[in-house]
């Protein structure tokens, strides 16, 4: 700790609002610690000499009087090897090592460090001394887990010649490498690098999106589709499943790393994340799918400050990955939660409310976050490209899309997927609403999809949705008239709309061939309804009888494609085509002999 530490008295404290005074040489998010017991807490406010800090622990026996010691530093993560597999807070510290310090409750002003430093790690370098070096150059690599590669990356404002180098076992604190600056400097290039949260890390440009972001999720991938490097909320009700959404996202998505942030849902969910992914097979690479994962937990019951903070943490460590030319899926379960925090504290520093209560700069604060997702070109000589997506669930009370953190993610996102609570009611899964659901990507990846194995995927994903909004229509109809009073062609679609919604859309999370979807086999399923629509339709103006095209056996078997194995799609939809084809024409055959 420096020894021109601004160093006050707390004069009230509010919960998890602590004012001290005497911290004229501090700054504003200079990270701080509290009373005795040395709480961490962050500076949010100043005013002359005084400081507003949230603190990240119980406040509880803190009073006026009490030392109040600047570090200097703002709030930072610890960044290199460690990362992956590891569950930490929202200020990221590391739990099961605190676990292991000190039980199941964590004890106040505990200090873990974020990244072990007493585990060696293998470091392979990559280049030689005397190589001249730029900003986000990779000076070597280390094998962190079986699946993952962790790039060493030199710091984003040092550039000059490497004077050493040398491959070995490190600790995250020893120097691997060293570069001499142009004025004559050297900087020590460790594992371990920390970078301020509240600061996006640099990249030399930002691209437009247009790789598609496959998650194995017909409703998804077929009607509102998200791109690499794009954002999308998941907002509904109570009970409408967006948690279980993100966990399907997170488990199948084409992602090199996930990062997953609980900040502020309840704690049997993120106990259910923590027991559930260890033991998941990642189909990408039959390993478990921790072996690409960070957590941050910060559930209800944790201190409202570091819920905060936690989506910071998240994003921080996300573009860390990103930098290296790694595409990462970030998860924030939910903003909601994220916001109502961002509320308590405005309301302890008595600022002006907004809407509800909510702090003015609500939809700033919200846009900061989205905005640090993207496609980027990211820095270095190699020319490699990354990319964040960011995915946040929204839960307004009771549903209300006029909630007002709803209304201002809706304003920054791009991608659109409302969960219809009526619809997790009758136990149709994803419950994602296919008529106030949108995405702004459609368009942008269709030339992507439609060139690899699905070459019919833009107009067969068209026509579905078309059929799905003339059911709406003709449903009004049938609650006023009768089912009776439709033509034949109007009951035909409403039962291909039926075969749309429960042999295509409907998804079961927990079988092992219909939990994920590939784009091949989700143009194979649609395809074949899509046929039968059409063939019926030219069999019912030829003449054919409608009962007969509604109840042929074709049907049920184009409703289990669905759970028939990847490996053997290919193989079924040509008999399942054939079939359909040999169907139709028994009907109109059986039509022309009863003439």
């Amino acid at each position: 700790m420096a020894a021109n530490n601004a160093e006050g008295r707390i004069i009230k404290v509010a919960g998890p609002l602590v004012v001290a005074e005497g911290m004229g040489g501090a700054n504003m998010f200079d990270v701080v610690r509290v009373g005795k017991s040395r709480l961490i807490g962050e500076i949010i406010e100043m005013r002359g000499d005084k400081a507003s800090i949230q603190v990240y622990e119980e406040t509880a026996g803190l009073g006026p009087g009490d030392e109040v010691v600047s570090t200097d530093m703002q709030l930072s993560v610890e960044l290199g090897p460690g990362l992956i597999k590891n569950i930490y807070d929202g200020i990221q510290r590391p739990l099961e090592a605190i676990r292991e310090k000190c039980g199941a409750l964590i004890e106040r002003g505990i200090d873990v460090p974020a990244l072990n430093r007493d585990v060696y790690w293998d470091f392979e370098a990559s280049l030689k001394i005397g190589d001249t070096v730029k900003p986000g150059d990779i000076v070597g690599i280390v094998r962190e887990t079986p699946v993952f590669v962790h790039k060493i990356m030199v710091p984003p404002d040092v550039e000059g010649e490497i004077i050493y180098i040398k491959s070995g076992s490190y600790t995250v604190n020893q120097m691997v490498a060293k570069v001499k600056k142009s004025d004559g400097d050297s900087v020590e290039i460790k594992l371990l690098q920390r970078w301020p949260v509240r600061k996006a890390r640099p990249y030399k440009s930002k691209m437009a999106p247009g790789r598609p972001f496959i998650t194995g999720q017909r409703s998804v991938d077929t009607f509102f589709p998200l791109a690499k490097g794009g954002t999308a909320c998941v907002p509904g009700p109570f009970g409408s499943g967006k948690t279980v959404v993100q966990h399907q996202l997170a488990k199948w998505s084409d992602v090199d790393i996930v990062v997953y942030i609980g900040c502020g849902e309840r704690g049997n969910e993120m106990t259910d994340v923590l027991r559930e992914f260890p033991e998941i097979i990642d189909p990408r690479t039959g390993q478990s799918l921790m072996n690409r994962t960070v957590l941050i937990a910060n559930t209800s019951d944790m201190p409202v400050a570091a819920r905060e903070a936690s989506i910071y943490t998240g994003i921080t460590i996300a573009e860390y990955f990103r930098d290296m030319g790694y595409d990462v899926a970030i998860m924030a379960d939910s903003t909601s939660r994220w916001a109502e925090a961002l509320r308590e504290i405005s309301g302890r520093l008595e600022e002006m409310p907004g809407e509800e209560g909510y702090p003015a700069y609500l939809t700033s604060r919200l846009a900061q976050f989205y905005e640090r997702a993207g496609h980027v070109n990211c820095l270095g000589s190699d020319g490699r490209e990354g990319s964040i997506s960011a995915i946040g669930a929204v839960s307004p009370a009771g549903g209300d899309l006029s909630d007002p953190v709803a209304q201002a993610t809706m304003r920054i996102v791009k991608v659109f997927w409302g969960l219809d609570s009526s619809l997790a009611y009758r136990r149709h899964f994803p419950a994602i609403n296919w008529l106030n659901s949108y995405s702004l990507y459609y368009d942008k990846i269709a030339d992507y999809i439609t060139s690899n194995n699905a070459p019919d995927w833009k107009k067969q994903s068209s026509r579905a949705l078309k059929l799905l909004q003339i059911e709406s229509e003709l449903e009004e109809i049938v609650k006023l008239v009768g089912i009776d009073a439709l033509s034949a062609s109007d009951r035909l679609t409403m039962e291909t709309a039926k075969s749309i919604r429960e042999d295509y859309l409907q998804q079961d999370a927990m079988s092992p061939d219909d939990s994920y979807s590939s784009l091949y086999k989700q143009n194979a399923i649609l395809t074949l309804i899509m046929n039968y629509n059409k063939k019926a339709s030219d069999a019912l103006a030829a003449g054919a009888d409608l009962e007969k095209l509604i109840s042929t056996p074709v049907r049920d078997k184009i409703a289990h494609m669905k759970d028939v194995p990847e490996a053997d799609i290919s193989a079924e939809f040509g008999k399942v085509s054939k079939q359909l084809d040999e169907e139709i024409d028994n009907i109109l055959r059986s039509k022309e002999v009863d003439e």
